[in-house]
């Protein structure tokens, strides 16, 4: 049985800040550093960094007054913002620059009297700080059916953003749809999706022409890691969402001679590597990469990260 691994495949850029983010401030502060959310979606990080001194909760009722309490990669909407500074917290942002980039689109537009349109799953930490960042005139879309059936006020003065981890098929779907029931839509001038997304799924794709199964290493919330799954099964291959080597079945490899693994973006290598050791225990022989693309993307740290970074 031959192992083909996607590349890229694993952390993204925006990850990466925000994992070294919880480090640095531990480091720095010292424990306990209080995370609202999950920094990422990742169980092996989240415990890792629990391990650490990391507290992770919920909601800021959670977090003491005057402690120090970081926002997840993911966002958060503008009354978090608000209550934490009414708290006095200090407060450590992580989120996404590109998700910021997403929250700057929907407040300019928001100024400019547009109503707004989020394509994204309801539920997700994304979701929810996206929408947060206005009081009204923001409408959620999941599906070609949902814009459907949007009854907006204004119909000429429309813009639409989108969460950065959907699938960009199912997202290009939902535009199209858009575009043809709202001829005049705005949209953003870059599509909002983000390069790690898009360059893993491309990756799953290149994947489908070599292999019988893919693999795909990610937490069961992990958006962008359930995406790259349903991808493998439009390609039609058989395709399975692990947390780690000890989820794969045994009966999913019967006659099976050559095993994709991808992994999402908040999946550490150290897993990949793991699945790889218990696949060459099953009768793995052979291993290649399949490289789409290179990436060098880097997003700097927090400005009062850095100045405890230099001084040490």
């Amino acid at each position: 049985m031959k192992i083909y691994l996607a590349d890229p495949r694993g952390f993204c850029a925006g990850v990466d800040r925000a994992i070294e983010i919880v480090d640095l401030s531990l480091k720095t502060y010292g424990a306990p550093i209080y995370v609202r959310h999950e920094i990422v979606h990742s169980r092996h990080v989240v415990n890792s960094l629990r391990d650490k001194g990391a507290v992770f909760v919920e909601e800021l009722d959670e977090v003491p007054d005057g402690a120090i309490v970081i926002f997840s990669a993911h966002g958060v909407a503008k009354s978090v913002w608000e209550e934490a500074n009414r708290r006095n917290l200090k407060i450590i942002d992580a989120t996404c620059p590109l998700v910021i980039k997403v929250h700057n689109e929907v407040n300019r537009d928001y100024t400019n009297q547009y109503e707004l349109i989020l394509i994204g799953h309801s539920g997700h930490p994304e979701v929810v700080g996206t929408l947060g960042q206005v009081p009204d005139k923001f409408h959620l879309v999941s599906s070609v059916e949902d814009v459907e059936t949007l009854v907006v006020e204004n119909q000429n003065h429309l813009s639409y953003v989108t969460q950065t981890t959907l699938s960009v098929d199912e997202c290009r779907d939902i535009v199209e749809a858009l575009n043809r029931r709202f001829p005049g839509i705005k949209g953003p001038h870059q599509e909002d999706i983000c390069y790690a997304t898009q360059n893993r799924q491309n990756a799953v794709k290149e994947l489908s022409k070599y292999v019988d199964v893919i693999l795909v290493i990610g937490s069961p919330n992990s958006s962008n890691s359930n995406r790259l799954k349903e991808l493998g099964e439009r390609c039609g291959k058989a395709s399975y969402l692990i947390d780690s080597y000890q989820d794969i079945k045994p009966e999913w490899l019967e006659g099976v001679n050559a095993i994709g693994i991808a992994a999402g973006a908040s999946a550490p290598e150290v897993l990949v590597t793991e699945v790889v050791d218990y696949l060459r225990t099953l009768g793995a022989d052979e291993l290649e990469e399949l490289t789409v693309v290179e990436e060098d993307v880097e997003f700097l740290l927090p400005r009062e990260l850095l100045a405890s970074q230099e001084k040490a």
